[in-house]
């Protein structure tokens, strides 16, 4: 079985364990995925979904991002880890959303990749859940690691992985495959101790049974 097979058998057990393939990050509007996207780096959707209650009841409109004094924006989202940086992020991602997008989220990739703490991942996922274009692969660590024991790539370039996905998958089943992966990741192929056995990928899998 070559990597295009795999892939796409991949594809067809994954929807059928799978059948709902979402993101686990909670949102309301596109600017809203935008942000915890950004929040979940080094973060789990847990927790970001956790802080996102109180943040956006203080802070409900791209404006009041904007306008926040970051002091108090750092507090909020301080669980997430490096809320410096984040916070900045956040403010200066409202302010040109506001000042050259008329408040818009972005559908392609390179006006996304000018909006602060954009990175491809976070900018797929938009492309993908929001404007559901076809050919997004999300290239996030679950992604990354089941990709690579399944033998579809051999690199962790996230940009890499990517690209060698979009070379097998079909681009309809794309984005929704690597919410699966996700799903997948955190309940049988985790990264320390994998579940081999109760894996339905198992046999197209080269890496089954290996020690991690």
């Amino acid at each position: 079985m070559d990597k295009m097979q795999t892939a796409s058998e991949a594809v067809r057990r994954l929807k059928a364990e799978y059948p709902v393939a979402e993101c686990t990050l909670d949102y309301r509007d596109a600017w809203q995925l935008l942000f915890n996207a950004r929040l979940a780096a080094q973060c789990t959707d847990k927790r970001v979904n956790e802080v996102a209650v109180g943040l956006y009841a203080r802070f409900p409109t791209l404006e009041d991002f904007a306008s926040a004094d970051v002091a108090e924006l750092e507090e909020y989202i301080r669980p997430t880890g490096f809320f410096r940086v984040k916070s900045a992020d956040l403010k200066n991602c409202a302010v040109l959303l506001l000042a050259e997008f008329g408040g818009i989220v972005p559908d392609n990739m390179d006006d996304l990749l000018r909006l602060p703490g954009v990175g491809r991942k976070v900018a797929n996922l938009i492309l993908g859940d929001v404007y559901h274009k076809p050919g997004a692969v999300v290239a996030d660590t679950h992604c990354i690691r089941l990709s690579n024991r399944l033998g579809l790539c051999d690199t962790a370039d996230p940009k890499k992985v990517e690209l060698a996905l979009r070379e097998l998958l079909d681009p309809a089943e794309s984005n929704d495959f690597c919410h699966r992966l996700v799903l997948h990741g955190r309940a049988v192929c985790q990264a320390r101790s994998p579940r081999c056995a109760a894996c339905s990928l198992a046999d197209l899998c080269p890496s089954a049974g290996r020690t991690v």
